[in-house]
């Protein structure tokens, strides 16, 4: 068959037998367009259809293919009606059973029909039994089991797996007379990966019969390292390419205000730490030239980030500019607009406000001191990125908790800055964290940031005191707070639920308001939850800050942004369902004073194995980045970002935490002066879909 020699990138798929364009549309769901996204579209796993299973060797949970004669097809009446047929072979006889059947489906499969199946064994009623298998009737001349390991593939509503089965096969027909180009020269690639770019697609599109399937699954295979390497540094390179462009545009330079600098000093009750000193100059030279900083702070719970945040507002302010400081929730704004108006208003410095749930006169006078320059320093949620806000002269965006918000809405605050005669500046940005993120993840995830760690906590920081206990001892910790109280502590109790509903989290805590009210005297009990108006919010926060309440009854609402250095207790209920990053957020809600803190974790009954894991984890380890790896370990990186951020870090086939091993050697590839420009640029298009990494990035 003669074809065009063309790179497969630029073969569309309408150029394969049986694709018009009702079905492009329908890949390009898949952002499939070119034969070479097509090869690109790899198994999420495979079965093995390669071989028949004797019904005697059936298991529970096996996966197989087996053949043999109907002898009986029954309608059965139970909780739901069925359509059960007894399967047998010379070695046994199963049950195949329907839920969902027709009249002729019954028909097709009568007694004395050979069939080929293939299904998930269960355990059922009748001993074992498969589900809705695939069947396929056969005669005398049997048709082969397949030839290579079946890949099942990520779908979407309209294609089957059968039909995209057979377009790919037909794309590894285009494959073994075109070309897939290779980007990557051989010299780059490590020892166990120097395989053809083309033999790697093949392999995984194919598998031989004798194939691992326990290697495949785990996503070890060379031939999946090799494609998985490429792809991890595909997403590096466009991160880079993001921070080359970002650089490419002028931000304002900022001079520090020295007078202004030593009046804030002057009124601080403590000295900084080492550490907020020396995050504090690399911040401080960043915001000193003409190249927009773009610096991801840092920093365990209770480091002193929001200190060193308040200094680079105070160099953005003293060199007539305006600061914005963003926060994913009310609660931790109104934390934020609490201490910088402690800091700056007394030397002289508006602190402007703004958030979603603003009533329209308020909002509009602050939007008009925002537009004005009255303000210097704007705090809020993602309202300060919404159209309509219109600052004077913006000069540096500070970002707290930056995996909440995604990297989209970080980016859209850059075009609202300031204008220097005819040229449109950018905001420098600031982006901090108290979720600990490891440093493999941070080297993939965060590559167009530079970072800074405050690695140090201020003195006089009391160890927390972390135990768990199971809920059968709830009485007893009931106990524990009425004796808190009575010494004049005040403490937290956290309800979560498994559904993640801000309704039936609200409930949850709502009852065991009710209760704890109700059993434990003379202790002033208040609530609050992520369904309650921002209002009534900010009342019951401000009456536990003022010592009004002794119990606050919360869902995970108070996980970041809550500072009250007479809370020395801190009781979570069902902690085997976060994961320990956020664990160990709310558990730094206490500790912040001079006085011992504790925190009770109250489990469920029985815990997993990975549950009791990740309890032991949280009471062995006090630094947050220790407890970030083993939250990496046991759970992935999802958790450690957010889905909000993984939601940007799509991949095809690597994984941040099973390649983690292949990060630095990404990095060299990404700095190696062999690759070139133009391989560079196709790796991007190759594997995010011809779209740079981040919208209008």
């Amino acid at each position: 068959m003669n074809r065009p020699q063309k790179p497969l990138a630029e073969i569309p798929v309408t150029a394969l037998k049986g694709v018009g364009a009702k079905l492009a549309e329908t890949l390009a769901k898949l952002h499939i367009s070119s034969l070479q996204d097509l090869l690109f579209h790899l198994p999420a796993r495979y079965q093995d259809r390669t071989r028949v299973v004797p019904l005697a060797g059936l298991r529970p949970g096996m996966d197989a293919v087996i053949e043999g004669e109907v002898r009986a097809t029954d309608v059965v009446f139970g909780r739901r009606r069925s359509l059960a047929v007894r399967l047998q072979d010379t070695t046994g006889s199963v049950i195949l059973r329907f839920f969902h059947f027709t009249a002729a489906q019954k028909n097709r499969l009568a007694p004395g029909t050979r069939v080929r199946c293939y299904g998930e064994a269960r355990r059922g009623s009748a001993g074992v039994e498969l589900y809705h298998p695939e069947t396929e009737v056969i005669g005398e001349d049997v048709s082969p089991t397949a030839e290579t390991l079946t890949p099942i593939y990520p779908l979407t509503e309209g294609l089957g797996q059968g039909r995209l089965r057979a377009l790919i096969g037909q794309g590894l027909d285009w494959l073994a007379e075109g070309s897939v180009t290779e980007l990557l020269p051989a010299d780059l690639l490590p020892g166990a990966l120097q395989m053809p770019l083309a033999g790697a697609l093949i392999y995984l599109h194919q598998p031989p019969a004798d194939a691992d399937l326990v290697q495949l699954g785990e996503g070890q295979h060379p031939a999946q390292q090799r494609l998985a390497l490429e792809e991890l540094l595909a997403h590096h390179l466009s991160l880079l390419e993001l921070r080359r462009t970002a650089s490419r545009v002028a931000a304002p330079p900022l001079a520090p205000n020295e007078a202004l600098e030593r009046d804030f000093n002057a009124r601080l009750p403590f000295s900084p730490t080492n550490a907020q000193q020396r995050v504090g100059k690399e911040i401080a030279d960043d915001l000193a030239v003409s190249r927009p900083m773009m610096r991801l702070l840092q920093g365990d719970v209770g480091a002193g980030k929001t200190l060193v945040a308040a200094r680079a507002a105070l160099q953005a302010i003293g060199a007539g500019y305006q600061c914005a400081v963003m926060a994913p929730t009310e609660i931790l704004a109104e934390q934020h607009r609490i201490n910088f108006c402690g800091w700056l208003e007394p030397l002289g410095i508006t602190v402007a406000w703004l958030t979603g749930s603003m009533k329209a006169a308020e909002r509009r006078t602050q939007l008009a001191a925002i537009e004005s320059g009255d303000a210097q320093l704007i705090v809020g949620t993602h309202a300060l990125f919404q159209e309509g806000v219109a600052f004077h002269r913006l000069a540096l965006v500070i970002i707290d908790e930056q995996h909440r918000f995604g990297v989209r809405q970080r980016l859209q605050l850059r075009e609202k800055g300031a204008s220097e005669g005819s040229i449109r500046t950018q905001p420098h940005q600031l982006i901090m964290t108290a979720t600990p993120i490891p440093r493999t993840l941070a080297m993939s995830a965060f590559a167009d940031l530079d970072c800074s760690v405050i690695d140090e906590l201020p003195p006089g920081r009391q160890p927390i005191n972390t135990v768990a206990i199971s809920n059968e001892r709830r009485y007893e910790v009931m106990e524990r707070v009425q004796s808190a109280v009575a010494e004049g502590r005040q403490a937290y109790w956290v309800c979560t639920l498994i559904e993640e509903s801000e309704t039936l989290q609200a409930q949850a805590a709502e009852s065991t308001a009710e209760e704890l009210a109700d059993t434990l005297e003379g202790v002033r009990v208040a609530l609050v939850h992520g369904r309650m108006k921002p209002d009534a919010k900010e009342l019951v926060m401000k009456a536990f800050k003022a010592g009004e309440v002794d119990l606050l009854v919360a869902t995970t609402v108070i996980e970041v942004g809550v500072d009250v250095p007479n809370a020395s207790l801190m009781i979570i209920e069902n902690p085997e369902r976060l994961g320990l990053a956020q664990l160990h957020q709310l558990r730094g809600r206490v500790g912040r004073g001079s006085i011992a803190s504790h925190c009770v974790l109250m489990y469920s009954t029985p815990l997993s194995a990975n549950g009791r894991a990740r309890l032991q984890a949280l009471r062995s380890h006090a630094d947050g980045f220790a407890i970030a790896e083993e939250d990496l370990r046991l759970r992935g990186p999802g958790e450690i970002l957010g889905t909000r951020q993984t939601g940007e870090i799509q991949h095809r086939i690597a994984d941040l935490q099973r390649d983690a091993h292949l990060l630095p050697q990404v990095q060299k590839i990404a700095a190696a002066p062999q690759l070139s420009a133009d391989a560079r640029a196709a790796l991007v298009r190759r594997w995010l879909h011809n779209k740079p990494r981040f919208a209008e990035a």
